[in-house]
């Protein structure tokens, strides 16, 4: 079983050259750490996006891919302030994966809970290629 992840906005920059880590402010994009596990019901993909309310994201699915999306805003900051680290990213993310044939996208499910957003993907019993958006849960 392979995942693979298809496009992000991925930019690299080493922590030690650019302030904002990770692409955060130096680029204006960033990239949410993303677990992905098989259980015995199927596939789940757990995305770390702190700080961000359910609304502010979108799931989405075509074909075997699937997209997660969304922006964190910074509004803890000061309007005038000199970062002497900054490791918290801000802004716009996209993050695509594709997914095995034998998992059903159709079906899955979605829960934003303590600054994580899970995402259950049961075992396909049959393949579905339409176009959906996949509802998020709030939790507790």
């Amino acid at each position: 079983m392979a995942v693979t992840k298809v496009s992000s906005t991925m930019h690299f920059i080493p922590r030690s050259s650019a302030v904002g880590g990770r692409g955060g402010a130096a680029s204006g994009r960033w990239i949410p750490n993303t677990d992905v596990y098989t259980t015995d019901t199927g596939l789940v993909i757990k995305v770390e996006l702190a700080g961000m309310k359910s609304e502010n994201l979108e799931i989405t699915v075509e074909g075997h891919c699937l997209r997660i999306s969304g922006s964190r805003p910074d509004v803890c900051r000061a309007h005038k302030c000199n970062f002497l680290v900054m490791e918290i990213s801000y802004g716009p993310f996209e993050s695509v994966l594709e997914l095995p044939s034998d998992y059903d996208l159709s079906q899955a499910k979605a829960i934003y809970v303590n600054g994580f957003l899970r995402i259950d993907v049961p075992v396909a019993h049959q393949l579905h290629t339409k176009s959906t958006k996949v509802p998020i849960a709030e939790g507790n």
